[in-house]
């Protein structure tokens, strides 16, 4: 076989050198690594396949992967939207068959009550709690964690978790409880498999919670969040289902009127306002 014969494999073996395992959220560097980036068995883990399948992908001796899989490989490898269309491309799928942005899997329509609510945080979760919309004052308040738009991920990985969000532990905990109840719901929702395997290789904290086997729905809940640039927002959730879309909710924070915390959404609104 050569080397144009299995394009999808070279390709793979390229964009798996060009991660560091830290980036990936793994433990344990590069120390004793004798290659650049990411080793097979790891990129399988995080995409939530088996690490005989993913061989198989890079030796070509597998040529029909799923949407599905493949958008699992793209996140694992944490592909820039150009080079996860071409991954599909490769892989012989056609590229609109996966949203070109997370946004892409929200009906408009949702997407124009987000702003409805200008005083509020508002934002629709997908099954594996990615943030797929959000508006203005949501962005806002979750800007302390950059691009990263998953709250399991937040949670478990990202250094600042801690510190915004005030009830941490608590938090942790229900949000793996309703992530098993989509796992149960979903089960062969690629991302969900792919962000527990991710999880639970990083976290000692999220396989132990994982191995409770409980599970719980994201309902009314308090949040209190620490915002470097307005200090401690109070947040009512309200958590509605998306009928039409299995698997998504819409979650609507709203402060006390009249409070602090009110003011401070309002201010959060208008820095978000272009200028």
């Amino acid at each position: 076989m050569t080397p144009r014969d299995n394009e999808l494999g070279g390709f793979l073996r390229a964009s798996r050198s060009r991660v560091e395992p830290a980036d990936a959220g793994l433990a344990g560097g590069v120390s004793g690594r004798r290659v650049r980036g990411l080793r097979r068995e790891e990129v399988a883990v995080l995409a939530g396949v088996s690490a005989d399948y993913y061989a198989r992908l890079e030796q070509g001796r597998e040529r029909n992967p799923s949407a599905q899989v493949i958008g699992a490989l793209g996140h694992a490898l944490r592909l820039a939207p150009e080079a996860r269309e071409h991954l599909f491309r490769l892989a012989g799928l056609n590229p609109r068959l996966g949203p070109d942005s997370p946004r892409d899997l929200v009906h408009p329509s949702l997407l124009r009550l987000l702003d409805a609510f200008p005083h509020a945080a508002a934002y629709v979760l997908g099954p594996a709690f990615d943030v797929l919309a959000a508006n203005a004052v949501a962005d806002a308040l979750l800007s302390p964690f950059g691009t990263e738009r998953n709250m399991p991920r937040i949670l478990f990985t990202h250094p600042r978790a801690k510190a915004v969000f005030v009830d941490w532990e608590l938090l942790r905990r229900s949000t793996v409880y309703a992530l098993r109840l989509n796992a149960g719901r979903f089960p062969n929702d690629a991302g969900i498999t792919g962000l527990v395997a991710e999880l639970g290789d990083v976290s000692t904290e999220f396989s132990a919670l994982w191995a409770d086997h409980d599970v719980a729905g994201l309902t009314r809940a308090f949040k209190v969040f620490v915002h470097p640039e307005v200090g401690r927002v109070e947040l009512t959730y309200q958590t509605f289902d998306v009928v039409d879309a299995p698997g998504q909710l819409l979650l609507v924070g709203n402060p006390e009127p009249g409070s602090r915390s009110e003011e401070a959404l309002t201010y959060l609104a208008s820095m978000a306002q272009p200028s």
